[in-house]
């Protein structure tokens, strides 16, 4: 089968296309011909080789992760004799983080817990945008945030794949939305939903007065204090994505004021694919539909990373088997 095989830490110029055996799936896990699968953060953070993601997965030297990409959406062609939930011919997607990666290829395996029914109402290519922006924005809003009808939301970086989910769920969940990103990106925010748009470039939203119940960060650019500084007297703000010092400073700082006041500030403990079935009720009423920006061959990854890198994308970014 072909897959985009990564020997070496680097840029996306260390991507090949090359053929690889076909997997097997054991006996706790189906085979997926994949269809479509997405780009994220943490396959950028993979290939790059940050310090951590060596340590969690090991090859300090040369990545042991030679085929990344997380999100898969496809179709079960073989099933390990001990599975339960799937049956030939089912379309499913999920995130693959837990199961050994490999969604940057023709087939994969998975344990049957990383994979859901993909919605109808969803294409391959939408249905691969959603694993793991999709539930870390769910578990952000609902199971940390625990967001409420009538509260105030704002969104840093709202213009990619976790922001553009949180912005349509937190409007069905019945919360006013600000969304903060690029100019470029403000359009988009407002069509799905955002009640507030701020380009960061132009406006410090930590300074503007306003303040919120519920913060989400996925850019972590930003002090603990700033945060606190814009948040309700019981609000919340949790992190979802950001670079090692603030995560950290996060962790201590934050943990601190938690401590100190009536507000909880901390990191998103992402736990993976939990919410794939219910989140599927948000397609199939039509209260929430995926961004993708652009898809790419598989043999143009490389590419697609190239415009992840960018920062101009809006959503997500999707490859395709076709």
């Amino acid at each position: 089968m072909k897959a985009i095989v990564c020997h070496n830490y680097g840029g996306p110029d260390v991507l090949q296309l090359e053929e690889i055996a076909k997997p097997v799936p054991k006996e706790n896990e189906v085979l997926v011909k994949i269809h479509a699968a997405s780009i994220n953060s943490w396959d950028w953070d993979l290939l790059k080789g940050d310090v951590a993601n060596r340590l969690i997965f090991g090859g300090y030297r040369k990545p042991k992760l030679k085929v990344i990409g997380c999100d898969i959406a496809g179709r079960v062609e073989a099933i390990g004799e001990n599975v339960t939930k799937f049956q030939l011919g089912d379309d499913v997607f999920g995130d693959l983080c837990a199961s050994g990666w490999g969604g940057f290829a023709e087939y994969a395996c998975a344990h049957e817990n990383a994979l859901a029914l993909k919605s109808p109402s969803l294409t391959f290519k939408e249905a691969a945008a959603v694993p793991q922006a999709g539930v870390m924005a769910l578990q952000g809003l609902r199971d940390n945030g625990q967001i409420q009808p009538g509260q105030t939301m704002l969104m840093n970086g709202a213009g990619g794949g976790v922001g553009t989910f949180a912005i349509q769920m937190a409007k069905a969940f019945g919360a006013e939305v600000t969304g903060v990103d690029s100019a470029d990106k403000l359009e988009m925010l407002r069509s799905i939903g955002a009640d507030h748009v701020i380009d960061y470039k132009k406006e410090d939203f930590t300074q503007n007065g306003r303040c919120y119940d519920l913060i989400l960060d996925v850019v972590g650019k930003r002090s603990v204090s700033d945060y606190n500084r814009v948040l309700n007297p019981q609000g919340t703000y949790f992190m979802i994505g950001g670079p090692i010092p603030r995560i950290l400073q996060n962790l201590l700082l934050g943990a601190w004021i938690s401590k100190r006041e009536p507000k909880k500030m901390g990191l998103l403990l992402h736990e993976p694919n939990k919410d794939l079935p219910y989140m599927n009720e948000f397609f199939e009423e039509g209260k929430v539909k995926p961004i993708v920006d652009r898809c790419y061959p598989l043999a143009d990854v490389a590419d697609a990373f190239r415009y992840f890198v960018d920062g101009e994308f809006q959503g997500k970014i999707v490859i395709t088997m076709d």
